[in-house]
C-alpha cells in the first residue's frame, strides 16, 4: 500500500523529451518529493510538489561546510507496470552517509513509500527504449543559514527524477579506456570515501579532466596511502575477470559499497562464477593483462550498469584487456542483470519492487 503524501498540482505539465535522443541528467519530470527537517519538528512538511528551483540563503551551511549526500537508483517500465530496483538498499546506504556527516536519518520505509507515490504519478516519464530508465536522485543538504563549523540544525530532503538513455553516448557495452591516477587520491580510510558525499565527487573532477585530455574516458583510482592498490574507476566499482573468477577490491572504508557491486557479486555466484573480494595491486593488473590471465575488466554502477574496459594506461605502459572488446562474462552478467531490472526474466533474489 502506497502512503499518501500531499500533492501540489502543477498548472501545466511539461513536454516530454524525445525518447530516441535522451541524454543523461538533462531533463527533469513534472514533480519532486520534498520534506524539511528541524531539531524541533524532526522530518515534516512532506509533500510532492512541482519540480522547481529552491530558494536558498547565501549563508546556507551546505554552501560553506559541505553537508550534502545523495543517492542514485532507477525505475523501469515493465509489462506489468513500473518497478524499482532495490530502493531500500539505497536509503539504508544514504543513512550511513548521513551518519558519517552528522546529518539526520531517514525512515527507510517512509522514504520508499514517498518514492513509490512519486513514481506512480510520473510513470509516463519512464522511457521504454532498450537500456533506458527513469533515473532517481534523492539528495539531502544542510540549509540552516549560519556561519560556523558545526552540524546544521535544519535540512532539506528531495527526490528528483530524470529520464535517461545510455550513460555513455556510444552505448553501455562499448569498451572504455581508463587512466590510472597516481598523483591525486580519491579517499583514505577513516575519511568519507564510503559515503555518497557531494564533496567526494568535486574532489575527483581534476583527475577526470586530466584523463580526458589524455584521451581516456575514466580515472582508475588507487588507494590513498600506498597508491598501489585498486579502489574504484570513476564513480563506479571495478571488477576483474580471471577465467571463471570474478575479483573486486574489498571494502575498506574508502571504497563506496555500491548497490550494483553487491548485486553483481550475488548474481555472479548464482550464475556459477567464483567471486572474491580482496586487495588488488596495480602491478598485478598490468602483469595479468600482459600474460593474458586477466581476461576482462568492467566498471559497475547505477548510472552505467556495467561498463567494459578495453584499455588501461598506467605510467608509461598501456595494456589491452583481452581482445579489447566486451568479454563473454561481462556480456552475460549485463544481460542477466538488466533482464531482472526490466522485468523480462525471473527475479530470484526479490530485488525488484512493483509500484
Amino acid at each position: 500500500m502506497v502512503a499518501k503524501f500531499e500533492v501540489v498540482e502543477r498548472n501545466e505539465l511539461k513536454q516530454k523529451p524525445d525518447q530516441d535522443n535522451l541524454s543523461f541528467g538533462i531533463h527533469f519530470t513534472d514533480y519532486m518529493f520534498t520534506m524539511d527537517y528541524s531539531e524541533e519538528l524532526g522530518w515534516h512538511n512532506k509533500k510532492i510538489v512541482p519540480y522547481e528551483d529552491i530558494p536558498m540563503s547565501p549563508a546556507s551551511q551546505v554552501l560553506h561546510y559541505g553537508q550534502a549526500v545523495f543517492e542514485g537508483l532507477k525505475a523501469y517500465k515493465t509489462a506489468a507496470g513500473a518497478q524499482l530496483f532495490r530502493p531500500n538498499e539505497n536509503f539504508k546506504r544514504m543513512n550511513k552517509s548521513c551518519e558519517r556527516l552528522e546529518m539526520p536519518q531517514l525512515d527507510v520505509e517512509e522514504a520508499v513509500q514517498a518514492l513509490k507515490q512519486l513514481i506512480s504519478i510520473e510513470q509516463d516519464w519512464i522511457p521504454t527504449g532498450e537500456g533506458q530508465s527513469l533515473y532517481i536522485r534523492p539528495i539531502m543538504y544542510a540549509n540552516e543559514p549560519y556561519l560556523g563549523v558545526r552540524p546544521a540544525t535544519s535540512y532539506k530532503f528531495l527526490i528528483i527524477l530524470t529520464p535517461v538513455g545510455a550513460y555513455y553516448g556510444k552505448g553501455h557495452l562499448t569498451p572504455i579506456k581508463i587512466f590510472v591516477e597516481d598523483e591525486y587520491v580519491r579517499a583514505v580510510r577513516g575519511g568519507v570515501g564510503f559515503a555518497k558525499a557531494a564533496g567526494n565527487y568535486a574532489a575527483s573532477l581534476i583527475a577526470q579532466s586530466r584523463a580526458e585530455k589524455l584521451g581516456y574516458n575514466q580515472v582508475l583510482w588507487l588507494d590513498g596511502v600506498e597508491q598501489s592498490y585498486i579502489e574504484e574507476v570513476g564513480s563506479m566499482n571495478i571488477f576483474f575477470v580471471f577465467g571463471n573468477k570474478l575479483v573486486t577490491p574489498q571494502l575498506n572504508g574508502s571504497i563506496l559499497p555500491g548497490i550494483t557491486r553487491k548485486s553483481i557479486l550475488q548474481l555472479a555466484a548464482h550464475l556459477g562464477y567464483e567471486v572474491e573480494e580482496r586487495r588488488i595491486h596495480i602491478d598485478e593488473v598490468v602483469s595479468a593483462a600482459k600474460d593474458g590471465s586477466l581476461t576482462e575488466v568492467f566498471g559497475a554502477g547505477t548510472a552505467v550498469v556495467i561498463s567494459p574496459v578495453g584499455e588501461i594506461k598506467y605510467k608509461d605502459e598501456v595494456v589491452t584487456i583481452g581482445s579489447g572488446n566486451t568479454g563473454e562474462v561481462t556480456q552475460k552478467l549485463y544481460d542477466a542483470y538488466t533482464s531482472i531490472q526490466n522485468g523480462t526474466s525471473e527475479d530470484p533474489f526479490r530485488w525488484c519492487l512493483s509500484v
